[in-house]
């Protein structure tokens, strides 16, 4: 029988030892998964040469995994409440080990692109599981903050460490030994999981309706989907209907949780309006960094012409500032209110994206420190925006709150990537036109982007390649004022509606 931990609400018990403990190995998983999402930027050269894939193909290797990590976290939180967050979490962390393997050796594109999907779902059940778990494991409200502000920084660590990691490992091994990194991380979380991570479960909770899982899918994977097809094709009447048909499917899914029992995802919650507002500046944090970190790394390694090991050397930086930030928040937030130290630290953010939209090429020192700054507003409203979040919920819904959050924060990345980085291609088609003697091929590649410029640049003037590096710095530089702007706004939130949240520990209005 599943042994089942619930901790009374309102309980304060400060963790001991063995649960810091645990929140150690719960940062291996997060590390992970930080890792998984930008690792493929290094990689695919590699796997390309091997596996032959089409354009169409490679895009599905590049977005399957990030398509079913949002489209089940919903589902996957919910499931852990219900059989326990522990055992999901060791299910998801051998199956993800076990799909790293065949991913690892997949001969095919067809099969890696199956491969990436797998790994997708093994994640959905990952990210929702360790915060649940650390949400459950301190319930002292300051602990709990200062935990997921090392949940939080380890997951950026990941994503900043991917490059230094896939580049060291395909340049000494071979490109399929970058998925390895899963299976000795598994093999200690598995072994550790039972002695460190204690179980929990809501022993109320009734068995999971399919037709919501299937009404939650039909939500997210066509908004999603959307998104990256609007990045690549612009809108058009395709990319309408998907969102059209998201909403919809939205629409019913909000409604058929409110008639059941036990729902998928307890929408009563939205009614909070700190957990609401947390979630809606968490989406314009995520909004900003996740365009603005896809930008910087492709300016220190295309404009600036770093090895993606020294790029990821670069972003070490920012990843200290983040940390600082997401340790720090929580311990400020103990005598200030949480919505005046976000609002401070996104102030800081909003400067970063000033030196970023006034960056010219040549200008490394000041693109990292304006992206560390931006890494200190994410520090802060990761901590403090994702704790109110979990916070909030009963502790039987740590679950389907956690998926909540994540959901959030995965749309987010999505809906940056996919602006930023459409205005910066505008802003580079804009500025930038082949020279009247090349070749209808070398003008396509030129007009493709930046990497395309630079693959043709033997067959054209070098001041052909200068100016299309300074087009694309310039698209950079338009894509950092929008992200600041929607910074701005996510300020205002937390100076306004949040401005009410009492100091951690003290209680008050929520």
């Amino acid at each position: 029988m599943l042994r089942t931990d619930v901790m009374a609400e309102g309980d304060n018990r400060r963790a001991d030892g063995r649960r810091w403990a645990g929140l150690g190995l719960l940062a291996l998983p997060t590390f992970l998964l930080g890792v998984d999402v930008t690792v493929l930027y290094l990689v695919l050269p590699s796997m390309a040469a091997a596996l032959e894939p089409t354009a169409t193909q490679t895009l599905w290797i590049m977005d399957a995994y990030g398509f079913l990590i949002a489209g089940f976290l919903i589902t996957m939180g919910t499931l852990g409440d219900r059989i326990g967050r522990r055992r999901l979490l060791l299910i998801g962390m051998a199956a993800f080990a076990l799909v790293s393997l065949f991913a690892a050796f997949a001969p095919t594109a067809e099969l890696m692109i199956a491969a990436r999907a797998l790994l997708g779902v093994a994640g959905a059940t990952l990210m929702p599981s360790t915060l649940s778990l650390i949400s459950n494991m301190f319930p002292d409200v300051r602990q709990r903050a200062m935990a997921i502000g090392v949940w939080a920084t380890m997951f950026a660590l990941g994503m900043a460490a991917g490059p230094v990691v896939g580049g060291a490992l395909v340049d000494r091994l071979w490109w399929g030994a970058a998925f390895l990194l899963a299976v000795p991380i598994a093999i200690i979380v598995l072994a550790g999981a039972r002695r460190l991570l204690p179980e929990y479960a809501d022993p109320r909770a009734g068995r999971i309706d399919l037709a919501s899982v299937v009404l939650s899918l039909a939500t997210i994977l066509p908004v999603i989907y959307a998104v990256k097809r609007a990045a690549a094709d612009g809108v058009d009447t395709v990319t309408a209907t998907l969102v059209l048909a998201g909403v919809a499917a939205g629409a019913v899914f909000a409604r058929r949780q409110r008639r059941l029992a036990s729902p998928l995802l307890d929408v009563t919650l939205f009614a909070n309006r700190a957990l609401t507002s947390a979630l809606v500046v968490l989406l314009l944090g995520l909004v900003g960094v996740g365009g603005t970190m896809y930008l910087v790394t492709q300016y220190l390694q295309l404009v600036e012409g770093l090895t993606p090991f020294v790029a990821g050397l670069w972003m070490g930086p920012p990843a200290v500032a983040m940390l600082a930030a997401a340790v720090g928040a929580p311990l400020i937030a103990r005598r200030v209110r949480p919505g005046l130290v976000m609002a401070i630290m996104l102030g800081a953010s909003v400067v970063g994206y000033g030196l970023l939209a006034t960056a010219g090429t040549g200008e490394v020192p000041r693109v990292v420190t304006g992206f560390a700054l931006v890494y200190l507003g994410l520090g802060a409203i990761a901590a403090l925006g994702t704790d109110m979040v979990v916070g909030v919920a009963p502790a039987s819904k740590s679950g389907s709150a956690a998926a909540m959050s994540e959901t959030v924060q995965e749309l987010g990345v999505a809906v940056g990537i996919a602006l930023l980085g459409s205005l910066t291609a505008a802003v580079y088609n804009a500025r930038m036109e082949p020279p009247l003697a090349a070749t209808s091929e070398v003008a396509a590649r030129i007009n493709d982007g930046l990497a395309g410029a630079l693959s043709v640049a033997d067959r054209v003037p070098v001041g052909v390649v200068t100016q299309a590096q300074e087009a694309f710095t310039d698209g950079v530089n338009v894509a950092a004022a929008v992200a600041g702007s929607t910074i701005v706004v996510a300020t205002v939130l937390c100076l306004t509606i949040l401005r009410h949240v009492r100091p951690l520990g003290q209680g008050g209005p929520q």
